[in-house]
């Protein structure tokens, strides 16, 4: 029986970190009197800052609690970018939530509990960990999406999140239950050893597996199990919408990568023709669902299905240059997202939020800051170079053609040229329509300094994008351990 040690706690000091914080600020919003909310949500963004602080103080090779957690630094690169887009939503979030009726201290709790969730799915080194950490995620954001009670919208918006994920977690667990049944453990280390030649390996594994493969393909909606991607972003209060797209996103594939690079390494050409398919159909579908949407928040719902598929380009080709793309491209989908979502924010009309796209006509006219910064994010989401969205397709693409999977790369380019319609026709109804009703000015003392700084990102990343290279070169390194310091320096080129 593993006996609980000092290093064990140590290894989770930022999860312990989090779940302490999440209960003071539940005691600071019951016993402080008075109007909480911003202090709360100022609170929560200290205490991701402090956790970033403790991720990058911690020994990143080691494991805990016998084996069911894993401090790496493909974890610690994951965390990072989760703790990035959990604060920025968070701050971006101030003016609507008070002026939306959201003024209540639980939303900040709420997304620290659901990122604490988040950092259990990324350090998973075990099935049952990997439940724990999805559900502690998945429960608050049921709860988040429905947060505007009198919102008919936003009621339903949780209802059909919470139904849909009921079910796909019900499946993630079916799988689980089939490996543990047919392999005899649910230990990430033990299953890699038993299918590290992928021989004579049981179909109840192989059947477990696509289970698992379904369920988190729910979690990061990916095609056929996105049903509930557009009406949950169009339902849910927008801040809310922000921050599922980008930190829950990131963390569930994270998780993916984790399950299927580590355990079921071995069972490679099964799991790459699940990812192929997955790919492609998220491919098409977010490239022409998008196309008749007049809702920028369900057009922003089918985008961030195209990029998933995107990113699964990376994932089916099974290497450690495939894993750094997907790195790479999941931190630039975090800065152009959270930037999009900002310049969405900022839409509104004598005090009303707009989620018409016919809205930003002529914006380039009344608020040309904010539509230069918009339109930097949609040519960059259509990957139009030099521009950062350019740099995230061309890595995972790569990756894709050495492997020589070249049909999934052909496709991911003709895809890219139909997405490229609906981001481009925001521009065009931003720069050459005739404005209707102006947006209200100023924009936000929250929102802008956001969207200010992810547009110069998003700019400028060809001009010093080494950093981010190298912190992605080692995450992809400690989740393939094969990979040598040759294949590292021949990714860095």
């Amino acid at each position: 029986m593993h006996e609980l040690a000092l290093s064990d706690l140590q290894a989770i000091l930022p999860e312990l970190w989090f779940a302490v914080a999440g209960m003071a600020l539940l005691m600071l919003g019951v016993f402080v009197k008075g109007p909480t909310t911003r202090l709360a949500v100022w609170l929560a963004v200290a205490v991701f800052a402090v956790a970033g602080i403790l991720i990058n103080t911690q020994d990143a090779s080691d494991s805990s609690f016998g084996g069911l957690v894993i401090i790496d630094t493909f974890g610690d690169f994951m965390k990072t970018l989760v703790l990035i887009g959990a604060g920025l939503t968070l701050i971006m979030s101030l003016g609507f939530i008070q002026r939306e009726g959201m003024d209540k201290f639980e939303y900040p709790v709420l997304v620290v509990f659901a990122t604490l969730g988040m950092f259990i799915m990324i350090s998973a080194n075990d099935l049952m960990t990997l439940y724990v950490g999805l559900e502690m995620q998945s429960l608050a954001l049921y709860v988040c999406a429905a947060f505007q009670r009198d919102n008919l919208r936003s009621s339903e918006a949780g209802l059909k999140y919470f139904v849909l994920g009921a079910v796909a977690s019900g499946m993630l667990l079916y799988g689980a239950s089939m490996v543990y049944g047919f392999s005899g453990t649910t230990a990430f280390d033990t299953l890699a050893t038993l299918l590290a030649d992928g021989q004579d390996v049981s179909m109840g594994i192989v059947v477990g597996l696509v289970f698992i493969a379904a369920g988190l393909a729910f979690k990061v909606s990916a095609v056929p199990f996105h049903m509930w991607t557009p009406d949950v972003y169009e339902g849910a209060p927008t801040p809310v919408a922000a921050f599922f797209s980008v930190a829950p996103k990131i963390a569930a594939m994270a998780l993916l990568m984790r399950v299927l690079m580590g355990p079921f390494a071995g069972l490679f050409d099964e799991w790459q023709q699940i990812v192929f398919l997955l790919a492609v159909a998220s491919m098409f579908l977010g490239a022409i669902g998008a196309i008749g949407q007049n809702n920028i928040k369900r057009l922003m719902a089918y985008s961030s299905i195209g990029h998933v598929g995107f990113a699964l380009v990376g994932v089916a080709a099974g290497t450690a240059e495939g894993i750094n793309g997907v790195a790479i491209y999941l931190a630039i989908y975090l800065v152009m997202g959270v930037g999009t979502w900002g310049c969405i924010l900022a839409m509104r009309q004598q005090g009303a939020m707009m989620e018409g796209i016919n809205n930003l006509a002529g914006l380039s006219r009344t608020h040309p800051q904010l539509a230069l910064c918009l339109a930097i994010f949609m040519f960059s989401m259509a990957g139009i170079p030099p521009l950062a969205g350019f740099f995230g397709k061309f890595y995972v693409f790569m990756a894709a053609l050495n492997e020589g999977l070249y049909t999934l790369a052909v496709i991911g380019v003709l895809t890219s040229v139909i997405g490229a319609f609906y981001y481009i026709r925001i521009v065009k109804i931003m720069y050459f329509d005739d404005p209707v009703d102006e947006l209200d000015k100023p924009i936000g003392r929250e929102v802008w300094p956001v969207i200010g700084v992810t547009a110069a990102v998003t700019l400028l990343f060809f001009v010093y994008s080494g950093p981010l290279i190298d912190g992605t070169l080692a995450a992809a390194a400690s989740l393939v351990p094969g990979m040598g310091l040759g294949e590292q320096a021949a990714l860095a080129q």
